[in-house]
């Protein structure tokens, strides 16, 4: 399998997923400035929309869209079990996996990093995600997964909690997220994944003259 992502990006959570599994992949990283790929290509060749994660499939198929491409993995894989097989399990990951990706990353996240949103933009989906993070902060209270086990769900949803520190969002506000934040980045899959994106990352920004964020710094120095 060839997995396309941009480090720090949602596509993290592939790459903690292929670690749950402990299976190779070879990883193409993709600038989210110019869309060209570590190896020279137009990445908007291979996929029109140039979104991350993409993933090239054994037999030459290529699977986009995050909640897609994570269940891939996970089917592909079974001996992990990052997801239930079928019935009522399987729709509650198909649930998570959509909230995570809708409530959270688009309806949230996206509209924080862009950098084109105007304030009240920010301010409205900082106050309507709030909602999102209460609803999540009740269900995982006394729970360690979004599901019975470890799955692909949390995979995505560790990757997106992670991004809080970017933002004004203080999970401090929500002990149950915060510990589940914590409890998940220290689970070796994701500690592995996250040391070698954040060193990605700072080498990103370096390409092109931007400086290592404050919030990154003590991260990098503690993963290297």
């Amino acid at each position: 399998m060839q997995l396309y992502g941009s480090p720090l990006s949602c596509s993290l959570a592939t790459r903690i997923a292929l670690l749950e599994a402990g299976a190779p992949v070879n990883y193409v990283e993709v600038d989210p400035v110019t869309k060209r790929t570590s190896d020279g290509a137009d990445y908007r060749e291979i996929h029109p929309l140039g979104l991350v994660p993409a993933l090239r499939t054994d037999d030459g198929q290529l699977v986009t869209e995050n909640a897609a491409v994570l269940q891939y993995v996970a089917d592909r894989l079974p001996a992990a079990e990052l997801a239930p097989r079928d019935g009522l399990e399987r729709a509650r990951l198909q649930q998570w996996l959509c909230f995570v990706g809708t409530e959270l990353h688009k309806g949230l996240f996206a509209v924080l990093f862009d950098e084109k949103a105007p304030a009240e933009a920010r301010s409205y989906a900082i106050a309507k995600g709030a909602a999102r993070l209460d609803y999540l902060a009740r269900y995982l209270d006394g729970r360690e997964f979004l599901l019975d086990r470890f799955s692909v769900a949390d995979a995505y949803l560790v990757t997106v909690l992670t991004w809080t520190i970017a933002t004004p969002i203080d999970l401090k506000k929500w002990p149950s997220l915060a510990a589940y934040a914590q409890r998940l980045q220290a689970r070796p899959s994701v500690a592995a994944a996250l040391a070698v994106e954040r060193r990605l990352y700072a080498e990103q920004l370096a390409r092109h003259g931007k400086p290592v964020p404050a919030f990154l710094r003590p991260r990098e120095a503690n993963a290297t």
